[in-house]
């Protein structure tokens, strides 16, 4: 199947945001293979990694930062309160991915689809060339072949990126490995409650500082986007899942390295899309600081792209 030729970028996001995918539908007859089963004790902890135990209760949810995007719905800040639940320390791996493929035999949306959403310029020349850009986002390419396990398309892999999230994953995709993990997809708010790491309303899951001391405690774009990253924080793509210091409750990266989908619809009614979180190494103040701790967008649940993965939720009590 042939990556689509309309622009299908995601309406509500600014173009450092993964573009839509709702037009490129998988081929008639084609599904999402077996509902995967539930972990088999010896794979438990690949599928579970490290989790958090929280205690839940009441936070101030959202922000009336300058920076947020109307749209976006960040606030009015407001109190909400969360029951206990467990979360992962770390975005899931590359590794915990491959576990559940080589233990159910499942196969991603993107790869039904056959193409997902690379940026530029991890593309050798002939590639960029060869693929189809969203008019508003050129800086994204449909490379065909593109998937979880080749990154940048064919001919790339995973060597040396066990350790780092894994991406070009669907809400679905998300979702069918929580199955077979025995978790969830984290709402919205247990997210945000999270990520903030026990802090008040501040802009960063360790303060209101971006660089305190002139320490990067993320990995976002620097330089001007999206000509030049000056990788001063380490890294031009993704980083490993336990890159910098953990907040206050021992998450990491929270902010920065792949968006993360939560269990949430952007809006209740007809629509479709689902909340993502976090930011991730594209964005960059000129275009998208949704890379704060209270930031939110959205994407269509087939949508999939090079900077998007999750991690999981878990009931307790």
């Amino acid at each position: 199947m042939h990556a689509p030729t309309s622009d299908n970028s995601n309406d509500d996001a600014p173009s450092c945001c993964a573009p839509s995918g709702p037009a490129r539908s998988a081929p008639v007859g084609i599904g999402l293979g077996p509902r995967p089963s539930a972990a088999a004790p010896g794979e438990l902890d690949a599928a579970y990694a490290d989790r958090v135990e929280l205690p839940g209760g009441s936070f101030r949810m959202g922000s009336e930062d300058t920076d947020a995007h109307v749209a976006d719905g960040e606030g009015p800040v407001r109190s909400v309160t969360v029951a206990p639940f467990a979360i992962d320390a770390y975005a899931v791996t590359n590794a915990r991915f491959a576990a559940f493929v080589r233990a159910t035999g499942y196969r991603t949306e993107t790869e039904e689809f056959g193409w997902s959403y690379v940026f530029a310029k991890f593309l050798p020349g002939p590639l960029r060339g060869q693929s189809q850009r969203p008019a508003s986002a050129p800086w994204w390419c449909a490379v065909e072949g593109a998937a979880w396990n080749a990154p940048e398309g064919p001919g790339s892999g995973l060597d040396g990126r066990a350790d780092h999230p894994v991406t070009h994953v669907t809400w679905t995709d998300a979702e069918a490995f929580a199955r077979w993990s025995g978790g969830r997809l984290p709402q919205e708010e247990e997210w945000e409650y999270a990520a903030r790491g026990g802090l008040d309303q501040r802009r960063y899951p360790w303060g209101d500082e971006l660089t305190p001391g002139g320490e990067h405690r993320c990995n976002i774009w620097q330089g001007k986007f999206p000509s030049r990253n000056t990788e001063e924080d380490g890294y031009t793509g993704t980083a490993p899942v336990d890159t910098y210091a953990p907040n206050g409750f021992g998450l990491y990266n929270t902010v920065g390295n792949v968006w993360e989908w939560s269990a949430d619809l952007w809006q209740q009614g007809d629509d479709t899309r689902r909340v993502m979180r976090g930011g991730s190494y594209l964005c960059h103040d000129s275009y998208c600081n949704r890379y704060r701790v209270a930031a939110r967008t959205s994407n269509t649940s087939d949508s999939s792209a090079g900077n998007l993965g999750f991690r999981l939720a878990w009931d307790i009590g």
